[in-house]
């Protein structure tokens, strides 16, 4: 097949496309039912967690104080189980790489158990980090590529998704991702040290006032 031939079919099917589900009604399902029924919400978090384990995360998320390994797995563990209901049978580290555009590190649930089975697992571990390949995305010139390692890491301020398509259901992860020495590859991650510096400046402010309660400040867009 020729290269103008694979350029018109793929138009072709752009134009003819056709759902494959019919569409969602609003008068039998209202909208408020089906908002966020796909992310991992707080509450969705608070129902499904032992209630220290959700107080830690909630610590981590609105005090940001560390994140223990033992937190991690338990909320790896609750997040792997809670997706699979929903269908899902792979994970994704979901990062913005320089290139203007998302991208996604899969990876599956199934772990073959030595006897030609395999078990569904998601530990903390693989939660928090991710190691896609690095030399796939622009780096600024920051290093060459047979140094070109990259590291996602999960970002516990944005809360994981289900992201249903023709091809399988997969749970989302959002991450930061940034290089072996710690440079940011990605648009996330300078946001997110914007956010840190933000906070540490605004709590100095807050304690000439009076206010010393620990409480993180973070800046939002729009409502």
């Amino acid at each position: 097949m020729s290269g103008n031939e694979s350029r018109l079919n793929a138009i072709s099917n752009v134009v003819n496309y056709a759902p494959i589900t019919q569409p969602l009604s609003f008068v039998e399902t209202p909208a408020k039912e089906l908002f966020a029924e796909n992310v991992f919400t707080t509450k969705v978090m608070k129902e499904r967690l032992p209630k220290a384990v959700y107080k830690s995360l909630m610590k981590t998320i609105r005090e940001g104080k560390k994140l223990d390994l033992s937190t991690a797995d338990a909320v790896a563990n609750a997040m792997k189980d809670w997706a699979i209901e929903k269908g899902a049978t792979h994970y994704a580290h979901v990062f913005y790489p320089l290139t203007g555009l998302t991208a996604e590190k899969h990876d599956s649930f199934l772990t073959p158990n030595g006897d030609g089975q395999a078990i569904a697992e998601f530990s903390g571990e693989q939660l928090i980090q991710g190691e896609p390949d690095g030399s796939s995305f622009p780096t600024g010139g920051i290093r060459p590529t047979f140094e070109a390692r990259g590291y996602t890491a999960w970002d516990v301020t944005s809360p994981a998704y289900i992201l249903e398509n023709p091809n399988g259901t997969t749970l989302c992860i959002p991450t930061a991702f940034v290089s072996w020495t710690g440079e940011a590859l990605d648009k996330k991650t300078p946001v997110l040290r914007s956010m840190k510096a933000l906070n540490e400046q605004a709590q100095r402010i807050l304690k000439l006032f009076g206010h010393d309660d620990g409480a993180i400040v973070t800046a939002t867009a729009g409502p």
